[in-house]
């Protein structure tokens, strides 16, 4: 297979909004293949270069037939890097969710975390930010969902994928 078409993946630290724009983008891109590379967690546990592997040949075969993907999950240029589909593709293309600390704070206590890996989430999307241009190739865009609506942050992350696509 000839390397032509890009990955896209849609990063950021838990609770950003990650699996909550799944449903939006898929209405607003249906020649787009969408997926939470979470969803196969209850099936191979934590074992996430199992996982990115996995995603990656799934994402290498739809390739194959012509179409696009994009990953909603965190995941990091340095890993990615590693699989071993990563060669079959023109460029992985990244931008970050991200929200205020006292949103993250909330949406993670709702789904019951500890103090400590809420701590740690946030300093994760710190660090993100830090990063965004200088790991990243382009610099990877942040969308803030602090307070948009759904369909503002698929939109945004619709323009961001055609402008590459």
């Amino acid at each position: 297979m000839e390397n032509t078409l890009p990955l896209f993946i849609v990063t950021g630290a838990s609770g950003s909004g990650k699996t909550y724009v799944i449903k939006e983008l898929r209405r607003m891109m249906p020649d787009f293949d969408i997926f939470n590379p979470d969803d196969l967690v209850e099936f191979i546990g934590h074992d996430w270069e199992k996982m990115r592997n996995i995603w990656l040949r799934v994402a290498r075969n739809i390739a194959q037939s012509g179409r696009m993907t994009i990953l909603c999950a965190t995941m990091m240029p340095w890993d990615i890097e590693k699989c071993a589909d990563f060669p079959f593709f023109k460029h992985v293309y990244y931008l970050n969710l991200h929200c205020d600390e006292k949103t993250r704070e909330q949406r993670l206590r709702e789904r019951n975390w500890t103090e400590e890996e809420i701590q740690n989430h946030k300093h994760f999307a710190k660090r993100l930010l830090e990063i965004a241009d200088e790991v990243y190739n382009p610099p990877m865009p942040t969308v803030d969902t602090t307070n948009a609506d759904v369909t503002e942050v698929a939109s945004q992350i619709k323009a961001w994928v055609h402008r590459y696509a």
